[in-house]
């Protein structure tokens, strides 16, 4: 049941809430915010995680579905007013509904036929889409390094439009470690590297993308460390056919994880 009144900015709940915007009170907590009616729906379905629900009035008339499945899991639904529900986004304009979830990283494991594997990745909205991404590809996992962002910021969250609850994500995971445990589970490496000294169209053509793969993708500006890149099975770069300088890392992604999706598939 809601509560009586509308919470406000000021109240405790509120206050609390807005604290897990840092990775510290996440990681101490074991809870993130989930902003957005897809994504708190997306949340929703795996009841289990969520612990309350922050919402203003009318989202219980826009979006009543969000309200029955809060019942159905014995959700606490709190109505705040729209200050409060401000002070809860990181949006310019919130959209009025915000959930409080448990952390959903799992410990690392080393199985699947594809993962895909951020190395120092420090943009949260590349995180984000990186997770969304592996999950529209089918990808089994989510691996990320040591020294890559929270996956649970609230930016990263936001730019994986509820994919954050669809796929199983390992953090703080040394890279190097995990080659070798990948390797004894019939993996191959790849590392996505505008530099590469093949090409993707090669691994296509040559059968290399229809093996069991984990790629590996780098820092925004530095790419992937010499370490990295020393112990990988092949350095792969995608083509690019016309003047543009490189593409970004969610690009390369998408084009990598979904090559290899389709030549599982074949």
């Amino acid at each position: 049941m809601a509560s009586p009144g509308l919470l406000t900015a000021q109240s405790v709940r509120i206050k609390q809430a807005r604290r897990l915007a840092t990775r510290a009170f996440r990681r101490k907590t074991g809870r993130f915010l989930v902003e957005g009616p897809q994504a708190v729906r997306e949340a929703l379905e795996h009841r289990e995680l969520v612990l309350e629900v922050y919402a203003e009035p009318e989202v219980a008339t826009r979006h009543r579905d969000l309200r029955d499945l809060a019942a159905a899991a014995a959700v606490p639904w709190f109505e705040v007013n729209r200050a409060a529900v401000e002070a809860l986004s990181e949006t310019v304009t919130s959209q009025g509904v915000v959930a409080v979830c448990s952390l959903v990283t799992v410990p690392f494991g080393p199985t699947g036929k594809l993962i895909a594997a951020g190395v120092q990745v420090r943009d949260p909205g590349n995180i984000g889409t990186l997770i969304r991404t592996a999950d529209a590809a089918g990808a089994d996992a989510v691996v990320l390094s040591t020294e890559s962002v929270d996956p649970h910021n609230p930016k990263a969250v936001r730019a994986s439009v509820g994919s954050i609850f669809h796929v199983p994500i390992s953090t703080d995971v040394d890279i190097v470690t995990a080659v070798q445990s990948w390797r004894e589970q019939g993996l191959q490496v790849l590392a996505a590297d505008g530099y590469g000294a093949t090409d993707l169209d090669t691994c296509i053509d040559d059968g290399t993308l229809a093996k069991p793969t984990v790629w590996l993708f780098g820092n925004e500006a530095h790419g992937l460390p010499d370490s990295i890149n020393a112990v990988v099975d092949h350095s792969v770069k995608v083509p690019i056919y016309g003047r543009a300088e490189s593409l970004n890392l969610a690009t390369a992604a998408a084009i990598c994880l979904y090559a290899s999706a389709r030549e599982q598939r074949r």
